[in-house]
């Protein structure tokens, strides 16, 4: 198995009122040459996760972190005026977090980000700034959301 430092969180980028399903996920990363679903599962808007690669296998899902991460993708993220938002619905919302929880038990060590946290740090700072987000994928933040499944000690000293 491979080694997992991290499992990044993506949203489809599809408005909430046009479906995105899995089958068309899966298409549209074979149409631009890709093997399969770049994610390694999918969550449709009614909560069902969908296997796409298997672990052990690489991602293709975050340029520069696929060797050693996990990826997973909500369907969804644009609202109905066509702006980046939140949009899981209660369905995704509760598979989501079962399956990082069940990603926690297997691996305790990795960290729980979006896709926007791994933009450049452009200023140094050490932080990734709304203003350096490449992208605003998740349209949450999930480093704090999920903070109860991070591996200990990573949020310690945070103001």
């Amino acid at each position: 198995m491979r080694t997992i430092t991290l499992i990044v969180l993506h949203c489809s980028a599809t408005r909430i009122d046009r479906p995105y399903t899995f089958r068309q996920c899966r298409e549209d990363h074979r149409q631009r040459g890709w093997k399969d679903i770049g994610y390694h599962y999918y969550i449709t808007r009614d909560g069902q996760v969908h296997e796409g690669r298997p672990l052990w296998q690489v991602g293709a899902h975050c340029k520069g972190q696929n060797q050693h991460s996990i990826g997973i993708c909500y369907e969804g993220g644009i609202n109905l005026f066509d702006e980046p938002a939140d949009t899981r619905t209660r369905a995704q919302r509760q598979s989501l977090r079962a399956l990082l929880t069940r990603l926690h038990d297997q691996f305790p060590g990795a960290i729980i980000m979006g896709h926007r946290d791994l933009s450049p740090d452009l200023d140094g700072n050490g932080r990734i700034d709304p203003d350096e987000w490449m992208k605003q994928c998740p349209c949450f933040d999930a480093i704090i959301e999920y903070e109860d499944l991070q591996p200990e000690g990573l949020l310690e000293g945070d103001d």
